[in-house]
């Protein structure tokens, strides 16, 4: 179940180039605080893979709901 709420959440995140010194910047947009950047697409992917996996653990460990993705 755990799997599958991050594959839909992954499938939703939005990336973009920007001016920085990562340049790569990903998001996803349901998800407040859940982005990160990186050198690359791929590491931007990895990072932000990270980053909603351990969103979803503090959700979790302070009892806060976690929104549904697609509904």
């Amino acid at each position: 179940m755990l799997n599958e709420y991050i594959t839909a959440a992954i499938s939703t995140a939005k990336f973009e180039v920007i001016e920085d010194k990562e340049p790569y910047y990903g998001e996803i947009p349901s998800l407040p605080g859940v982005w990160a950047t990186g050198n690359s697409l791929e590491e931007c992917k990895k990072v932000l893979l990270s980053v909603l996996e351990e969103w979803i653990g503090l959700r979790i460990r302070f009892g806060k709901n976690i929104p549904p993705i697609h509904g």
